[in-house]
């Protein structure tokens, strides 16, 4: 018989494994094994970079996530929120704590006769015929599933982007774009065709947006942004998703999407940011679109966001920017994809249908009744509208006018594809 220091006994050994947030135990089979060795029977052996990793991730959703008046469950898994205007995230800031929305402004004149012939565009957590209560605002839910896919606080909610250039593109984002510039311009609108485009990296992002723009393509670039996403990493699922963006640093530190971060004030309690527009165009079949204008209010200076059918959403302050302040230099429409070459080749997501532009109504994308505001509050037709594909072999646009569209164009593509190699 040999003599030990540590008892030795047959015990079943609690195996334990960490999966995010999530725990599991496992029970070995029956095994002599020393007593000195067992570890703690609390003890997770998460690395303290995780714990800490989640830590931040859990304070971060305390402050983003207000108490809410009313909590609506979306078919799409979504948690709708309905949280007291003036407890919103933009509040947050120091230079909007204590106040509360302001009052509807004046909005532009209209010159134009150019209004949606399309069915009515809903978002699905409101399929049910559930709605926001008086003096509340919509708000989707940040769980900490969301942030974990961004893999950081920092990350999470942030367009990110590496070597901005003069034309607000680098090398992993790829655009097809219609754009005005060298001029003032209070604001602009536009009808844009909603999609569900396939997206095949969790990290990359399909989306057709407005861009209202000042400053130089350095670090001090103003952009304002609206539209529709598919955004995996951001959302988690394949939805087109009404959202906004903001920056005031070229996507550096300052803004974000949607109201993950103080910035835009929300007025209605019928549109939630972030959330899944519903119906969508299919392919030869029936089309949809959704209306979309930003313009500055002429008495306060705030850019404001309308979307659909005179839907007010609410206004960005004009203190959270610098050069729009006073007026944007160039006004953008569009799609823009991201492609992770993660596979070594050019990306398969697709932008806008999937199709090229020259397939034309009911199968390619397109922009329609395109404007900008003038100095006098005026919405007044393009005129000088370039074009811009960064690779035509994988996403193009081509343009046109008529009575009835007034200033449109067509874009998208499917990405990969024999000449997008």
């Amino acid at each position: 018989m040999a003599s030990s220091s540590s008892k030795s006994q047959t015990t079943k050994i609690p195996i334990i494994y960490t999966f995010g947030s999530f725990i599991l135990i496992i029970f070995s089979s029956t095994a002599h094994v020393s007593c000195s060795h067992l570890p703690p029977a609390n003890q997770t052996f998460r690395p303290r970079q995780e714990l800490q990793n989640l830590k931040r991730i859990r304070s971060y959703l305390r402050k983003i996530n207000k108490p809410a008046v009313k909590t609506i469950q979306s078919p799409d898994g979504d948690i709708i929120d309905c949280v007291q205007s003036h407890l919103q995230p933009a509040f947050d800031h120091p230079q909007l704590k204590g106040q509360k929305p302001l009052e509807v402004p004046e909005r532009p004149k209209r010159n134009d006769s150019f209004e949606s012939n399309t069915a009515e565009i809903f978002q699905l957590w409101t399929n049910g015929g559930e709605s926001c209560p008086e003096g509340s605002v919509p708000i989707r839910r940040t769980r900490e599933k969301d942030v974990l896919r961004a893999n950081s606080v920092r990350r999470f909610g942030k367009k990110i982007r590496r070597g901005v250039r003069r034309d607000t593109m680098s090398s992993d984002h790829e655009h097809a774009v219609a754009f005005v510039n060298g001029d003032q311009y209070y604001g602009a609108k536009a009808s844009i065709n909603v999609w569900a485009p396939r997206v095949t990296d969790q990290y990359e992002f399909s989306l057709s947006q407005l861009w209202v723009i000042s400053g130089s393509f350095g670090n001090d670039l103003n952009t304002i942004e609206a539209g529709w996403q598919v955004s995996p990493e951001l959302y988690g699922d394949n939805y087109p998703r009404f959202f906004t963006y903001w920056t005031t640093d070229a996507y550096q530190a300052t803004g974000c999407y949607n109201l993950l971060c103080s910035g835009f004030v929300q007025i209605n309690n019928k549109i939630a940011i972030g959330a899944a527009i519903s119906p969508r165009s299919s392919y030869n079949n029936r089309q949809f679109d959704i209306g979309i204008m930003i313009w500055k209010d002429p008495k306060h200076g705030h850019w404001w966001l309308e979307f659909g059918s005179g839907l007010l959403v609410g206004y960005w302050p004009s203190f959270l920017f610098t050069h729009l302040q006073s007026h944007a230099s160039m006004i953008q429409f569009g799609g823009e994809i991201v492609n992770s070459r993660s596979m070594g080749y050019h990306t398969s997501t697709q932008m806008g249908s999937g199709h090229f532009a020259d397939e034309g109504f009911g199968k390619a994308s397109y922009f329609r009744n395109l404007q900008v505001v003038d100095w006098d509050n005026s919405l007044i037709p393009m005129s000088n509208l370039h074009l811009l594909a960064d690779h035509p072999n994988c996403y193009d646009i081509r343009a046109g006018k008529n009575n009835a569209w007034g200033n449109y164009f067509y874009y998208g593509g499917p990405g990969r594809n024999s000449r997008c190699p």
